[in-house]
């Protein structure tokens, strides 16, 4: 997820009932997607495509997530599932081989994984989207009340099939803590650990102890906010081979990217 797309709503945060989720109400406003390019760089091919909200009139994502309260973060993380599903679909992501599209979402907004996913499996079975081509992110950035809960959210979305991601690794409230209460398929290593790690020795000393931590579990790294061919090249050294960032592509809300 992008600086500008991370999801800081006002504290506390509790996780909606069902009843409430029914019967909450509706939006209120609209919100489109933009896709930037996550690269396999040692492939040079597209590896995802993460979806990011933007406004319908060039809003930031900051502004349209400033929208968004207890009373409709339910409805909210689930219109954008589907919205990134179906946007994804028609701008031809379905057409590049084993690419996933990336979606963010709301711990918070999740009561039951195992209910609240019916959205985005009925979604994914319209738009004919493959379940194992879903990946879903939380920012380490959003503060976690339940670890617990979380761990019982990547574990079903495991079971579907997705791909479970923790983004923004490394710049917010737990760290290595969260990852010893849970394991996801994918870590994305913040850009404060991969900006200008070709001109510093400790972020490369970091990363590298990253990199051992994510081998040992079966985790694989995706480095974002890269701009200059010298990170990129300095990441690549390291073993990280997915990257995400300027360098490579801007987000676009009418088309996908090619490297």
């Amino acid at each position: 997820m992008d600086t500008a797309s991370r999801s800081d709503f006002p504290q506390p945060f509790r996780p909606l009932g069902c009843r409430e989720c029914r019967d909450s109400p509706a939006l209120g406003f609209d919100f489109t997607m933009a896709f930037q390019l996550i690269l396999d760089v040692q492939e040079q091919r597209p590896f995802a495509y993460e979806a990011l909200v933007r406004g319908v009139d060039g809003e930031s994502a900051q502004q349209v997530l400033g929208r968004v309260n207890d009373s409709n973060r339910y409805r909210f993380d689930q219109a954008c599932r589907v919205k990134a599903i179906e946007q994804a679909a028609s701008l031809g992501l379905l057409d590049i081989p084993d690419c996933l599209l990336s979606i963010n979402f709301l711990p918070n907004a999740v009561y039951r994984a195992e209910t609240c996913i019916r959205a985005t499996l009925e979604a994914a079975r319209r738009f004919a989207f493959p379940q194992e081509r879903l990946m879903f992110e939380v920012t380490e950035g959003e503060r976690i009340h339940d670890p617990e809960h979380l761990k019982q959210i990547f574990a079903e979305y495991g079971r579907q099939g997705f791909t479970t991601a923790i983004d923004d690794f490394g710049a917010g409230y737990s760290g290595l803590n969260l990852l010893a209460t849970f394991q996801p398929h994918i870590l994305k290593l913040d850009m404060a650990l991969t900006r200008g790690i070709d001109q510093d020795d400790v972020r490369q000393a970091i990363v590298a102890g990253i990199v051992l931590v994510s081998q040992r579990l079966g985790i694989r790294i995706i480095a974002e906010g890269i701009e200059s061919a010298g990170e990129r090249d300095a990441l690549l050294g390291l073993g990280i081979r997915y990257m995400q960032g300027f360098f490579f592509a801007r987000p676009q809300v009418d088309r996908l990217c090619l490297p």
